[in-house]
């Protein structure tokens, strides 16, 4: 991997450290452990087998199931398996040479074994079973029609929102019901929860027209934000559906969308200054050794073109997790 996207990604870790600090802080007596699954917002290393964000002195939450020298004593407390840049499309994420959702799951059964090796077959079944799994998908997916629609093609991306999209969260509803067109037959969180997982926290989409990188005019697109808040939408009513299916499990839909549209849109209310572009590489890429950096991050809402600054998530995880904790009560 190219050294421009090691540095994204050694940011990416530290911003999906700060995620499961929070919850941690505020969480850790209700959940024996902590999984992630998903793309980038989670991803804590999987990429590559990239050094977790220990290495940028940030305490080590939730280390990467690839670590090379993972303990015995991580297995207890939960690891990561997501990657930055999975889609919930299998071309989404081979195109971009990530750590598909399949292989994911394959991980997780994997870990299972090595799991019951350390804590044996009973305690292993309970710690997966109190455990919160968190998951993240269909940003990179609504991002690569974003990008072929770049003209602001209103009329073709709405059409893409309405006849492609709608198909991607349901697959977590089951088989039996209509199919995504991209023919995702695989059931995600059923097949966790056939593994033991029972405590589930999934995340919407990101607002993808506020980003750097998806802003018109200065504002933020309101096609982008429309197709991501139309998946949003079809997400909860799915997993409210699976919910209903099964009263032993929690299915909790966390919304980050409305946070971070609302920080992006008012950035001034919430003590930003910049909210069109990024501290490091404005609206391109953020690059190793770059000069395009800004002197304070914390007057910025978003770190690079597509990811949000430490403060920003900050706000936005505290925002969840207030709203969204006493669900697994």
């Amino acid at each position: 991997m190219a050294s421009a996207s090691l540095f994204i990604l050694f940011i990416l870790q530290a911003c999906a450290y700060l995620f499961f600090y929070t919850i941690g802080a505020q969480a850790n007596i209700k959940f024996s452990a902590i999984f992630s699954f998903g793309d980038s917002i989670l991803d804590t290393g999987m990429n590559n087998n990239l050094p977790s964000a220990e290495a940028l002195g940030i305490k080590d939450i939730v280390p990467v199931y690839l670590k090379p020298d993972l303990q015995s004593k991580d297995l207890l407390t939960g690891v990561g398996f997501a990657s930055g840049g999975l889609g919930i499309d299998p071309l989404t994420s081979s195109t971009l040479g990530v750590v598909a959702m399949s292989q994911q799951l394959q991980y997780f059964k994997d870990y299972i074994g090595k799991l019951k090796g350390v804590a044996g077959q009973e305690k292993a079944k309970a710690i997966i079973a109190n455990s919160l799994v968190l998951m993240s998908a269909g940003n990179n997916d609504i991002g690569v029609h974003i990008l072929l629609v770049r003209g602001n093609n209103s009329i073709l991306f709405l059409h893409i929102v309405l006849n492609w999209l709608p198909g991607l969260p349901l697959f977590w509803r089951g088989n039996k019901e209509h199919q995504a067109p991209n023919r995702i037959k695989y059931k995600f969180v059923k097949q966790l929860y056939a593994l033991g997982a029972r405590r589930f926290g999934v995340l919407s989409t990101v607002a993808l027209g506020c980003e750097p990188s998806g802003r018109v005019a200065g504002s933020c697109s309101m096609t982008a934000n429309v197709g991501a808040q139309t998946y949003n939408n079809l997400l909860k009513a799915g997993i409210a559906s699976l919910q209903s299916k099964h009263s032993d499990a929690k299915l909790v839909f966390f919304d980050i969308f409305t946070p971070l549209d609302n920080i992006a849109s008012n950035p001034q209310r919430f003590g930003f200054q910049n909210a069109n572009l990024g501290c490091c590489g404005g609206v391109g890429s953020c690059l190793p050794f770059t000069t395009l950096v800004c002197p304070d991050a914390s007057t910025y809402v978003f770190w690079d073109s597509l990811h949000p600054t430490e403060k920003t998530y900050r706000i936005v995880v505290s925002d969840v997790l207030n709203k969204t904790l006493s669900s697994f009560s």
